[in-house]
């Protein structure tokens, strides 16, 4: 009789065992609140996150400058008599690349009487791997950081300085002291010194923001020398539009001694070409 009464206990016992089992399970399964593993901030961040930029992909460098163009800033290249290689003049040479959808380039070198010229076309296609932060704003963050290595000088005054008579007729130059306003066709390479040199270059010559290109531009100007080779003048311009950085680099040296590359003349060109750059993109 205590064999039976033994059995009966365990059997009893294993029975309550599987009811409680049970109601543990269909509790659970009614609980519908966060799990340990859940974060309710995910959601809000997958609906936050920052925006592709406007450009997936880059125009083919090379093809990019049009002919015109190329013409105004090679002229060496109209002194070429063969067709073929003024076709091949008009080409360029792209530059290394691993990625096309991310950085593309052309070089041009062209010879012409009295001096070679060179021209960089380089596009650059900013892509943000942060996803709270913008392609447009992580090209943003680039483009300053390139604008600040540019170490552009400061804004020259521009207060003109009163006459005997209080109107005023002269303004300040780079050095503090008053000037006669420079004429309009005046520039740099008159005095074979580099726009930045206070005293030598008028004011719209100087490296500078540009406010009339892309969402943000700057211009560089610099006018070097190797030895008693002829001045090596060098105009850069920057912009960025949305997450695309291009950036032109022009560059003129003399074959003579001497004579000094027309800052005035080429920024003109290098901004021109950035113009038709930017329309290019927009389109």
């Amino acid at each position: 009789m205590q064999r039976k009464a033994y059995a009966t206990g365990v059997t009893t016992g294993i029975a309550a065992l599987l009811a409680a089992l049970l109601a543990g399970c269909s509790g659970g399964s009614q609980d519908h609140g966060p799990t340990d593993n859940a974060n309710p901030g995910d959601t809000a961040r997958a609906t936050s996150a920052a925006q592709p930029g406007k450009y997936r992909t880059l125009p083919e460098a090379c093809a990019a400058v049009q002919h015109d163009s190329l013409d105004d800033l090679l002229p060496g290249i109209r002194e070429i008599t063969d067709p073929e290689q003024r076709d091949r003049a008009y080409q360029g040479d792209a530059t290394l690349t691993y990625d096309t959808d991310r950085k593309v380039g052309c070089r041009w070198k062209v010879e012409s009487t009295g001096k070679t010229d060179h021209l960089l076309v380089d596009f650059e296609r900013v892509v943000s791997y942060d996803s709270t932060v913008s392609d447009d704003s992580q090209a943003g963050q680039l483009y300053a950081t390139r604008q600040t290595a540019a170490d552009l000088p400061a804004p020259a005054p521009t207060t003109a300085a009163p006459t005997s008579s209080g109107a005023p007729s002269a303004t300040s130059s780079p050095t503090g002291t008053a000037s006669a306003p420079p004429p309009a066709s005046s520039s740099a390479s008159s005095s074979g010194s580099s726009p930045g040199s206070p005293g030598t270059a008028p004011v719209d010559l100087q490296p500078r923001v540009l406010d009339d290109l892309g969402d943000e531009a700057y211009i560089d100007d610099k006018l070097s020398s190797s030895g008693s080779t002829a001045e090596q003048r060098t105009v850069t311009v920057v912009f960025r539009t949305s997450n695309v950085i291009v950036t032109i680099q022009y560059d003129e040296q003399p074959t003579t001694v001497g004579m000094v590359p027309d800052s005035e003349e080429m920024q003109d060109r290098a901004r021109k070409l950035a113009g038709a750059l930017d329309d290019t993109l927009a389109g």
